[in-house]
């Protein structure tokens, strides 16, 4: 099964809505784990990379990628 694309500032459909009602998020750090904001009520989680591949549906907006001479 092929691994999910995303990066930071993703904007991600989940399988489930926040309790706010919306089932957008907002990909805002990367690692072992994944912090992503709620795009309703700006409510950020902690979920390990797993859990978070498993119940991602889709990414809806991609972040802009960054101009090729831009330092990192």
């Amino acid at each position: 099964m092929e691994r999910k694309q995303f990066q930071l500032g993703d904007i991600v459909q989940m399988k489930k809505p926040h309790p706010c009602g919306t089932n957008e998020m907002e990909v805002i750090r990367m690692g072992m784990d994944i912090r992503i904001k709620c795009v309703g009520c700006k409510h950020s989680v902690l979920i390990p990379r797993a859990k978070f591949e498993k119940n991602m549906k889709k990414v809806l907006r991609s972040a802009e990628p960054a101009p090729p001479d831009a330092e990192p």
